[in-house]
């Protein structure tokens, strides 16, 4: 099978390369933290010191990380290095530019490359269900898409270069916005005496329909597996959404679109992530809305 280069074994990283393992690959990690090297050898990946040492030799590299300018890092530093005809895909979500330039520097050094951000979460991760938002040529997208296959319930080749992450920023936008409105909605149905249960049931099965209420629901009962039935442990962090946030609102001014939801809701993530809930998940924002976090 593949010799794959895994840069950035966080939450998000070790599961994926744990089931890119499973699917017969061999999986050659890099993590700064010690205790991600760790747990990345238990799901038989081979743990190296160096990203540089991760991509010796191997037919695609593929890195998730915090942010663009880490990606960009690690581009210029292995891709002068990668094996002929190597593949490179970055699923971390940064900006548009940054990952237009990342292509950029792959393509100086005659590599394919695809920005292929994800959707779906740890649990996503774990269980192999990721949506995978990819940008990039052709070509790139056909190679890429055998790679992602064992990480992903759905592909979608969204464009050229930079358009997966572009995808990505809308998608976390509409998230971001929907969760608060879901948020408003049960903090006004207890206002008004209205169940939690009585009111999903309506709104599940009408308008107010979507993924934030069915399957995230921000109040403990009506969705057993959402966060809220774990004190909002997180399976996507506040401080992460705040980050989409931002993007999209950076994004937004540099493309001259009008969006006052989005503003809004960064503002509001902005002040929830500042009381020091940004580890917590980022449905429990109706904690925020409730008054109930100082």
């Amino acid at each position: 099978m593949t010799t794959i280069a895994f840069i950035g074994l966080g939450n998000m990283g070790n599961p994926m390369a744990a089931n890119l393992v499973k699917a017969g690959h061999t999986v050659q990690g890099f993590d700064l933290v010690a205790e991600n090297l760790a747990v990345a050898r238990e799901h038989g990946v081979a743990a190296v010191e160096s990203a540089a040492a991760a991509a010796k030799g191997a037919d695609v590299v593929i890195t998730m990380l915090p942010a663009g300018k880490h990606v960009l890092s690690v581009y210029e530093d292995i891709a002068p290095k990668a094996a002929k005809g190597a593949l490179f895909i970055d699923s971390s979500t940064i900006d548009v530019e940054s990952a237009r330039k990342a292509h950029a520097i792959a393509a100086s050094h005659g590599l394919l490359s695809v920005d292929a951000p994800v959707s779906g979460g740890t649990g996503g991760a774990a269980a192999g269900t990721l949506t995978f938002m990819a940008g990039g040529s052709n070509e790139a997208f056909a190679k890429a898409e055998p790679i992602l296959k064992p990480m992903a319930g759905k592909i979608v080749h969204c464009g050229d270069g930079g358009a997966g992450q572009a995808a990505k920023i809308c998608n976390n936008m509409i998230l971001g916005i929907s969760m608060i409105g879901v948020s408003e909605a049960f903090v006004l149905a207890e206002k008004l005496g209205l169940s939690h249960q009585a009111l999903f049931d309506v709104a599940s099965t009408s308008s107010g329909q979507c993924w934030s209420l069915t399957t995230y629901c921000p109040v403990p009962g009506p969705v057993p597996t959402s966060p809220a039935n774990r004190d909002y442990q997180p399976g996507f962090a506040a401080a992460l959404m705040l980050k989409d946030l931002k993007l999209s609102q950076e994004a937004a001014q540099a493309a001259g679109a009008v969006t006052p939801l989005g503003a809004e809701a960064t503002q509001l993530y902005g002040l929830f992530s500042a009381q020091g809930n940004g580890g917590a998940d980022f449905s429990g924002i109706i904690r925020f809305l409730r008054g109930d976090v100082a």
